[in-house]
């Protein structure tokens, strides 16, 4: 049976790039019905956190991934990697030095490695050092526990990055010398940045928890992240991840470095918010805007939900909701400053609203269709466009130059805030 893993540490929050690792082990492991594993590296003692694991493990389970069995932890291991190193030790392949166990490398050798994404590579051993096993103090190296593990929990194929290729040869002399059946290795480009460095901090957020608090769905990330470095046949862009895993073939990875865009991720999570219903995303943009600082004590979710249908098409994160939107939520919202210069301090227009907003108020029926109706009327008799008073109207009612159609917005604000409103706007 196929058996893949991923092995996080808990020193820090989830990277895109670790997160990018953790779906394609899951989608192979999905696609070929076999077995993903989580194992817990975690032999570091001093910056081992128990507040990342459970960060790690939140953000896994938010991404759509699931595991198979319980997580391995590295640190209750101990006694099993000193074991495995006093075998070498007695079979003369190794040394103390003090309290160190240390792996002697064969010199003179070549190892090949047949990678599943980047093909034939070979290594020269006369390029090694002599491999540390156990150190002083009694902690096993990454790749020696990293070999025990994927060989005592009968993992099949390793699925990593590039990052690794060079650990790769290392670990390959410990499965030979412990006589263990070797996995397949396959690595994949690192994500890079923009300007083609790797991908970290100066080129934005770099975990999952800093997208997530960005307003980002998870199925948009997941989708984001696995075609950086997969094509899908016929070049879908928009796939779930459990379509995905019908279809994934490790064949098809690409074996070049991946461009981050930050772009492209907004627009492909604008396009999987749009086809969430106003119900799904409900709970989501609460929690978003309460998180942004919005008071929604007194926002009925049903006028939520309506808002939410106005703006689902034009936002591209769940935090543009908040900023498009906040005229709804709250008295004091933010003015775009510009614009409200360009259409709210000319005499002209400011007549035309006060006007509109005159005739707004012996309106009985304040639906958008009454509502659109005055405006064009007013605009037919002083022989101006429609839009010589919408402009100035949005500004005056909602701050922005762009959003939802006015006379939706206004019809949801209701007549006396939207009267009120115009008439701050223009005395």
């Amino acid at each position: 049976m196929t058996t893949v893993r991923f092995a996080p540490s808990p020193t820090g929050w989830l990277h895109l790039g670790s997160a990018r690792t953790a779906i394609f082990n899951w989608l192979y492991a999905r696609r070929t019905g076999g077995r993903f594993l989580l194992r817990i590296e975690d032999t570091d003692r001093v910056r081992s956190d128990v507040k990342f694991l459970e960060e790690i493990l939140a953000d896994l389970k938010w991404l759509g991934l699931d595991w198979d069995g319980e997580p391995i932890f590295q640190s209750r291991r101990f006694d099993f990697y000193r074991q495995k190193a006093n075998e070498l030790l007695e079979a003369g392949k190794a040394y103390k030095e003090g309290e160190a166990i240390i792996f002697k490398v064969e010199p003179g050798r070549t190892i090949e490695v047949e990678d599943m994404i980047h093909g034939r590579i070979m290594f020269e051993t006369d390029n090694f050092k002599d491999q540390v096993l156990i150190k002083s103090d009694g902690s096993p190296t990454y790749n020696f526990s990293c070999v025990i593990d994927d060989a005592s929990l009968g993992v099949t194929h390793v699925l990593r990055g590039d990052d690794h290729i060079t650990n790769t040869p290392k670990q390959i002399l410990f499965y030979e010398a412990l006589d263990l059946a070797l996995p397949r290795f396959g690595h994949m480009p690192l994500i890079m940045g923009p300007d083609g460095a790797k991908l970290s901090k100066r080129h934005g957020g770099v975990s999952v928890q800093e997208y997530k608090n960005e307003g980002f769905l998870p199925e948009a990330l997941a989708n984001y992240l696995i075609l950086l470095g997969w094509t899908p046949p016929g070049g879908i862009e928009i796939l779930p991840l459990a379509e995905a895993a019908k279809i994934f073939e490790i064949s098809s990875m690409n074996d070049v470095q991946a461009k981050f865009d930050i772009q492209k991720l907004k627009w492909m999570n604008g396009e999987h918010i749009m086809k969430r219903t106003a119900d799904d995303l409900l709970p989501l943009i609460k929690d978003q805007l309460q998180r942004d600082g919005f008071d929604l004590s007194a926002v009925a979710d049903v006028y939520l939900g309506r808002l939410i249908d106005l703006y689902r098409i034009r936002i591209k994160t769940l935090r543009e909701f908040g900023e498009l939107a906040d005229a709804f939520l709250k008295d004091e919202f933010a003015v775009d400053a510009d614009s409200w210069q360009k259409y709210l301090d000319p005499p002209a227009n400011r007549e035309n609203v006060r006007e509109f907003a005159a005739r707004l108020e012996k309106l009985e029926d304040f639906r958008r269709d009454a509502i659109e109706a005055v405006c064009r009327d007013l605009a037919r008799e002083r022989s101006l466009k429609a839009a010589d008073i919408i402009h100035p109207t949005r500004l005056a009612v909602s701050g922005k130059s762009k959003g939802a159609g006015l006379f939706e917005i206004m019809e949801l604000l209701g007549k006396d805030k939207v009267i009120l409103r115009m008439r701050g706007a223009v005395t």
